[in-house]
């Protein structure tokens, strides 16, 4: 991913140290309403990392006038189906 901006790495670094504490909190045996608590801000963080991305996405595309208008949509509606896979 060409310009891979430094905050999304700090993020997906967060993201990934929060999963080694869910990982020692189950080895732990927490309680497991904390355990989902815990995942769910993962996800949550994981999801607004590919929102950053798919906007960036979408910004590039609208600011490249070399690419045609039906490049453009295609790439357009690629991202969109990609936000709403959920």
């Amino acid at each position: 991913m060409a310009g891979c901006d430094k905050s999304i790495i700090n993020r997906l670094r967060r993201a990934e140290g929060q999963l080694r504490g869910i990982q020692k909190m189950i080895e732990e045996e927490a309680e497991c309403t904390d355990v989902i608590t815990q995942l769910s801000a993962v996800r949550s963080s994981v999801d607004r990392v590919m929102g950053i991305i798919v906007a960036e996405n979408l910004k590039n595309c609208l600011e490249h006038p070399e690419m045609n208008k039906e490049e453009q949509e295609e790439k357009i509606e690629k991202a969109v189906k990609m936000i709403i896979k959920k």
